[in-house]
């Protein structure tokens, strides 16, 4: 009995800290309708702080607890939802995720760059050694204290949201936010308030739980992430479930540390993961969520092109075969994993970007193919890639089948917890059967893969392993975008942007979905086992949840339903930050901030980095003069590296330079004007002034001369080919409406540049739109 109320006290403790951290993240999200993934990493960055100024600076308990809770985290509240959460107004909820996971791995590498990883920092309880007599057992007072301080909390909130003013209308705002508008409420000074309490409170439980632990970046805010199957037993909307949840998962926690067999391997990891596998359990009980309608969203990302995804392709295996010829085995091992994962980001491409469905366990997936590749591709037999991508897809249905009615956060917060549990229990499991089935993982540590042999000839080097990489990864993205082409394609496209729009033409959501998650795991399988092969030997380290979620964050960054956007992650996360990190260990450190600084950032351009940068190149493009000579020289630099000429620092600042100075070129040839629009601009201009006519009256036009139009129709005769220019320059993909071809709204009633008014013709019409042509 003894025994039981002891592991019954710990149980509520645990459920005390989960409490408190959890009911600040439901009261941001029911008030702002953002879900912080980063409120664990919030409450860890706080416990450092308590700690530094506290045991390092030696500051007494309760002022150094005034300044972190009372001072710090506020101010770091409201900074948050002033500089990052209030730009998100208008975004998609996977833009908003992104930018909170962005948040936790930013605020990770913030705490170990200030505080050097690895180190002892030891963290006393407060009034150490010291407890209460309750009879039939003890308590500590660091238990009771925490226990008196959830009671506390929930007091306080009750009190909060419904004796005061501010209260009403945070749960006003939350109900009606544009009613509570109308009778006076301040939506932006409650979001203010929100965040500032919501921060407060993952301060308390972070620095209430890190005595129990190692004070360790990344597992102190995964750690807290058990708060997350709390708020979800409140519906991220109820308190008092929220702290029912709290004590279940607690005691479920306590009650395991004391009765989960110690010598037992398979069931050493389970306690760990209990809290995420609740976590699990209780999303497939969440009440559907109502289907998503069309809003009006700020993300825009086209269908890709046949000849610039082929053009990408080549690009891909172009690059390969540079670096394998240039690079030495070291740098090759180096930059290995910029194609192999690479996979692993193209993945996510056809289910966030033209589905728009979140995981968080893509390269849990990739974990998978490579146990799979391990163990069935002794020799290097092909069939272990095969495998690979059969046993994840495999998983990854099974995963979405009971889960295929989530989405947003929902889903995420489903696909983060299979991932936890992988890392934390299932990955470390030693040898077992199921029946006749033998079931081999990591070997408890580590296991060793095979190089891949096809038709005798054996990818056994880094620079073999890196032109197998890249060729899988330009023949993956020529399949992805096949897929958006298809019919297939476009109905994930039409159920990202509106569910209820499906529903009401009869499409059935549910298989497109398992479809789409399906593939999605399976091309992270390959992934995985390609990145396996090249690391030869592999743990469940290179796999976890952490490892994986710059990937996520980078696709979503450069565009989730851009293959470019693929390419942009795997290109910074494995190509730049290890350039720039061999540079100093200071570069090595701030590097790991980078890729939760991008995603931060993505707020203020939701459509992502990748077409931003398209445009910049645009004129590059379409001047060919420019693009051959530029094509040219790079061939003459490589041409050089090979020689032995120049080494590979000049190579590559010759290549950077090269490329500069044609965009340049090819920028400023753009904006020349043509000879004879400059006359009959002239001309133009002449006749307004004769007229009486002020300049700048005159309707603004569009910049054909850009296009390399010149004035088609007065200087020449038109031709498709100026059709397609133009409309490329006025953003306009040719489609047609009940046989009508459209021009651009400010167009209209505009007139040309021969004095007639632009005008809609018939889509079969060879001119196109307007009077004699432009």
């Amino acid at each position: 009995m003894e025994k039981f109320l002891i592991f019954t006290i710990v149980g509520l403790t645990l459920a005390a800290i989960y409490a408190i951290i959890s009911s600040g993240l439901v009261l941001t999200y029911t008030t702002t309708g953002i879900f912080n993934f980063a409120h664990g990493a919030i409450g860890m960055l706080a416990a450092f702080a308590y700690w530094q100024i506290r045991f390092q600076w030696g500051w007494p308990t309760p002022l150094a607890l005034f300044v972190v809770i009372g001072v710090i985290a506020p101010l770091f509240g409201l900074m948050l939802e002033r500089v990052i959460m209030r730009g998100l107004a208008g975004t998609s909820e996977a833009t908003k995720l992104v930018v909170s996971i962005s948040l936790l791995v930013g605020l990770i590498g913030l705490a170990n760059l200030i505080w050097t990883p690895g180190q002892s920092r030891p963290m006393s309880t407060f009034y150490q050694g010291r407890r209460l007599d309750l009879g039939v057992t003890s308590i500590t007072y660091h238990q009771a204290i925490t226990i008196g301080v959830a009671i506390g909390v929930a007091i306080g909130l009750r009190w909060l949201l419904h004796r005061t003013r501010i209260g009403v209308s945070m749960r006003a705002n939350v109900d009606d936010r544009s009613l509570a508008l109308l009778n006076g409420a301040r939506p932006d000074r409650i979001a203010l308030i929100s965040w500032a309490v919501g921060v407060g409170l993952a301060a308390v439980g972070g620095i209430l739980i890190a005595p129990s632990l190692s004070l360790e970046a990344g597992s102190l805010s995964l750690l807290i992430v058990n708060a997350y199957a709390a708020a979800i037993f409140g519906r991220l909307r109820s308190l008092p479930l929220t702290f029912v949840g709290a004590i279940a998962i607690g005691l479920t926690e306590g009650y395991l540390a004391g009765y989960l067999p110690g010598d037992n391997h398979y069931l050493a990891g389970m306690r760990p993961a209990a809290a995420v596998i609740v976590l699990f359990l209780a999303l497939l009980f969440v009440p559907n969520p109502r289907l998503r309608t069309r809003t009006q969203l700020r993300e825009y990302f086209p269908s890709p092109s046949r000849t610039g995804t082929f053009a990408l392709a080549g690009a891909v295996v172009a690059v390969g075969v540079v670096m394998v010829t240039t690079l030495d085995a070291g740098s090759l091992i180096s930059y290995g994993p910029v194609f192999s994962l690479g996979i692993v980001a193209l993945s996510l491409v056809p289910l966030v970007g033209f589905a728009g469905q979140i995981s968080l366990a893509q390269l849990t997936f990739g974990g998978i193919g490579a146990i799979a590749v391990a163990h069935h591709g002794g020799g290097g037999s092909p069939l272990g890639l095969v495998l690979a991508m059969v046993f994840a897809a495999a998983v990854g249905a099974l995963i979405a089948l009971p889960v295929m009615r989530l989405s947003g956060i929902y889903l995420a917060l489903a696909t983060a917890a299979f991932g936890v549990a992988m890392d934390r229990w299932i990955f470390n499991l030693p040898d077992f059967d199921l029946g006749p089935i033998h079931v081999s993982l990591f070997n408890v540590n580590s296991t060793s893969i095979d190089a891949l042999s096809l038709f005798g000839y054996r990818f056994d080097t880094p620079g073999r392993q890196l032109m197998l990489s890249a060729v899988a990864f330009a023949v993956v993205a020529v399949l992805v975008a096949a897929l958006r082409w298809g019919r297939w394609g476009r109905q994930l496209v039409a159920m990202r942007d509106s569910e209820v729009a499906c529903a009401t033409f009869g499409l059935d959501l549910r298989w497109p979905r398992v479809g789409v998650f399906t593939l999605s795991a399976a091309i992270a399988g390959l992934g995985g086992a390609l990145y396996g092969m090249q690391l030869g030997t592999v743990s469940p380290s290179r796999y976890d949840l952490l490892t994986g979620l710059p990937i996520f964050i980078l696709v979503i960054v450069g565009g989730a339903g851009l293959i470019g956007g693929a390419l942009f992650a795997e290109i910074s996360l494995f190509g730049l930050i290890p350039l720039t990190s061999g540079l100093g260990p200071l570069f090595a450190k701030v590097n790991t901030i980078i890729p939760g600084l991008a995603g931060i950032g993505l707020g203020r351009n939701p459509s992502g980095v990748v077409p931003l940068m398209s445009d910049g190149v645009a004129p590059l493009r379409r001047d060919r003069p420019v693009l051959v000579a530029m094509t040219a020289a790079m061939v003459g630099a490589y041409a050089l590296r090979l020689a032995g000429v120049i080494g590979n620092r000049p190579f590559a600042l010759l290549l950077a330079v090269t490329f500069l100075v044609a965009g340049a070129l090819a920028s400023i040839r753009s904006t020349r004007p043509a000879p004879v629009a400059a006359a009959v601009a002239s001309a133009e201009l002449g006749a307004a002034a004769s007229d009486g006519v002020a300049t700048a009256a005159l309707p603004e036009r569009p910049n054909f001369e850009r296009a390399g139009i010149e004035w088609a129709g007065l200087a020449r005769a038109w031709s498709p080919a100026d059709l397609t220019a133009m409309n490329d320059e006025l953003g306009f993909d040719g489609t047609t409406r009940d046989g009508l071809a459209f021009v651009p709204a400010a167009l209209v009633g505009a007139e040309s540049p021969g004095g007639r008014p632009f005008e809609v013709r018939p889509a079969g019409n060879e001119q196109g739109v307007g009077n004699g042509g432009a």
